[in-house]
């Protein structure tokens, strides 16, 4: 028995515009499999306005209505949507879906070199075409000369596995040609072996001073002055309304990738949702319904792990990132970090939101890195700008910090 693959994977555009596309989904379960769908809608600039999911554990239904992008590639967006549920196979030539044998084979990683002129905005130009072409910015090193050149690397996969081919790589470079104009220098890309990317934890020094306020994975009784952080999150548990299953109910202020950042959450506590329910209020207010359990099947009754979950949800619902502006020294360094998944696997569009922020407060970069740091024994992603002060910051610290913290969370 199988389900023809075409039908896995339906999306339906609106009749009206304003009206939400709706994404629906029919396939065979896997661990994790609604938060890796919710990670490639919000690659696609997409937010999720309602949702509905179930499964019995070995088959699933997923509903997502979803607005935002006007020019979204759907027909991408369903290839990559299909990909992620488990792959298909043929017999007698009608195409299902089946379990994975494998693990997939990790990407190659590539080293793309961008040299260019300096002009404000420049490096979200450059990070908005790479996202557009499905490149996915692993560590990146921004420098500017003296003379005002910007020497951009790059360390990217290709979602396509395509960029071993001369013909993706003159798409990357008249894309970026487009992009920059006169400004575009040199251009060039090649793939890295394993002994320069297999580094996971980042070797520059982390500012002690933010460690315990940007790393704090525990909910504080009251909230560090000066720390950005969503407004008030509900979470309650409740084992009352179902003999098999625990119900968690939240109420919370609406931001990009919500839905994604409870199902990271608890697909790194290794929980199986059974039935759940997403919606947006009126002032975007949501309110989300959980059927939960443990991957031995049971409900979640020990206070403990009721007591650690809880506080999960709500630390990664009113801090799904971290942000800082501190002094380094004579100058301003931005920082940014967002935790890993279990899997490895970090947030898309981070380093692009924070570039396009920047751009809009016409605010110049001088330098850039992305690094992994493994703090607390949790993998984070950090994103490290050194601000461009030349004549002075254009905007205060603390309205650098806020117009970041708002392009991040879909507030600007």
């Amino acid at each position: 028995m199988g389900i023809l693959h075409d039908d896995v994977v339906i999306i339906t555009e609106p009749e009206k515009e304003g009206d939400p596309s709706v994404i629906t989904i029919n396939c065979p379960d896997k661990t994790g499999l609604g938060c890796d769908l919710c990670r490639i809608i919000l690659f696609f600039g997409l937010s999720i306005v309602r949702g509905d999911v179930s499964t019995d554990g070995k088959w699933c239904f997923l509903v997502f209505w979803v607005v935002g992008n006007s020019g979204t590639r759907w027909d991408l967006l369903k290839r990559r949507l299909m990909e992620t549920c488990p792959s298909f196979s043929s017999a007698s030539g009608i195409s299902f879906y089946r379990y994975e044998l494998q693990p997939p084979k990790p990407p190659d990683v590539f080293l793309l070199k961008f040299c260019c002129y300096d002009r404000r905005g420049i490096l979200h130009d450059v990070t908005e075409v790479l996202c557009e072409l499905e490149l996915t910015i692993k560590k990146v090193k921004v420098s500017t000369t003296p003379d005002g050149k910007v020497m951009d690397l790059f360390f990217v996969t290709d979602t396509r596995e395509l960029l071993h081919t001369n013909k993706r790589k003159d798409e990357v470079s008249d894309h970026l040609k487009a992009a920059t104009g006169n400004a575009m220098i040199s251009f060039d890309i090649e793939m890295v072996g394993p002994e320069i990317t297999a580094c996971s934890q980042s070797s520059s020094f982390l500012p002690s001073v933010l460690m315990e306020d940007m790393f704090h994975l525990e909910m504080p009784d009251e909230r560090p002055s000066g720390v950005v952080t969503s407004s008030s999150v509900s979470v309650n548990m409740d084992n009352s309304l179902s003999p098999g299953h625990t119900l968690v109910q939240i109420i919370c202020k609406d931001h990009k990738g919500l839905l994604y950042d409870i199902m990271r959450t608890l697909k790194d506590y290794n929980i199986q949702i059974s039935y759940g329910r997403f919606s947006t209020k009126q002032r975007r207010n949501c309110e989300i319904d959980l059927f939960i359990m443990q991957a031995d099947g049971k409900k979640i009754v020990d206070p403990s792990k009721q007591n650690a979950l809880t506080s999960r949800l709500q630390m990664e619902l009113l801090r799904p990132l971290r942000v800082a502006v501190v002094s380094k020294g004579p100058d301003t360094e931005l920082l940014v970090a967002n935790p890993v998944e279990l899997s490895g696997k970090g947030r898309p569009l981070v380093f692009h939101d924070m570039t396009l922020a920047l751009k809009m407060l016409d605010t110049g970069i001088f330098s850039a890195k992305i690094g992994r740091h493994l703090v607390k024994d949790r993998e984070w992603e950090v994103y490290r700008v050194l601000l461009d002060e030349g004549d002075g910051l254009p905007v205060p610290r603390n309205k650098i910090e806020e117009g970041v913290w708002k392009m991040l969370m879909g507030w600007e």
